[in-house]
């Protein structure tokens, strides 16, 4: 039987983490940043540890859709996202897992890699959030 992590926060007892980061002046650091970004999150869930069951990235050229990119990570554990909205600065990172890994590995090692990375771009909110609370 799989044994699974809990977490308390505020008095209450999940069975997941989800850890959300909003960044302003996101600017690309490559040509081609939907595929930059997928490939980086790629790697910071491998050496996490964690599985990944499917990745894909969806770049928006802004006809039908603001211009930036989703690239999202699956994991045996629930997911690893990123929301760019380029033509603005804009870039949200979702981590969520809810089996023995910790998100926080994977928030810690893209906070690095951003600020080494991204010049200029600023972390405005992390939060935190039990899921699957008992």
């Amino acid at each position: 039987m799989i044994k699974y992590c809990n977490y308390k926060m505020n008095g209450e007892v999940g069975r997941g983490l989800h850890i959300f980061l909003d960044y302003v002046n996101y600017t690309s650091p490559v040509e081609n940043d939907g595929e930059w970004m997928l490939n980086k999150l790629r790697d910071k869930v491998k050496k996490s540890g964690i599985r990944e069951v499917h990745s894909h990235v969806e770049k928006f050229d802004g006809t039908k859709s603001p211009p930036g990119f989703a690239a999202v990570i699956l994991i045996d554990e629930s997911h690893v996202t990123a929301h760019c909205y380029s033509e603005i600065g804009l870039l949200a990172i979702d981590v969520f897992t809810c089996g023995n890994n910790d998100p926080q590995i994977i928030v810690d090692n893209l906070k690095e890699l951003f600020s080494e990375k991204i010049e200029g771009i600023k972390l405005v909110r992390e939060k935190k959030i039990s899921r699957f609370v008992e």
